[in-house]
């Protein structure tokens, strides 16, 4: 965290916390793996509005762009086109790659300013 002018403790960086979760079949040994994906995603700046420069421009910029390569890949994904999707071009969305392609079922929870920005 870092103060800008919009916040006085602005995330800095999203955060991915991981649970694997496994569970076995007592009766056949079979065995099911499941991952639980819990994000929370730095929100998206503008510049003129946090008065950003030096190290929390940076900061801000990589922000935008990592928000930007997640949206690129699900807008892909929520076509029918069978367009290639690029998981790479962020390591956000790497990271993220079988939570939201594939047999993988997502929620989204979006907090969002009051503010008249």
């Amino acid at each position: 965290v870092a103060e800008t002018k919009l916040n006085e403790a602005s995330s800095r960086s999203h955060t991915v916390f991981r649970i694997n979760i496994s569970s076995t079949c007592q009766e056949t040994g079979s065995t099911r793996l499941s991952q639980l994906n819990l994000v929370d995603l730095a929100g998206s700046e503008g510049v003129s509005k946090t008065q950003a420069d030096g190290l929390r421009l940076r900061e801000g910029s990589n922000i935008n762009r990592s928000l930007l390569a997640l949206s690129n890949v699900i807008n892909k994904l929520s076509t029918a086109s069978k367009q290639f999707i690029n998981y790479r071009d962020s390591k956000l969305t790497r990271i993220l790659q079988r939570a939201i392609s594939g047999n993988a079922s997502t929620a989204i929870i979006c907090t969002i300013t009051p503010s008249n920005y």
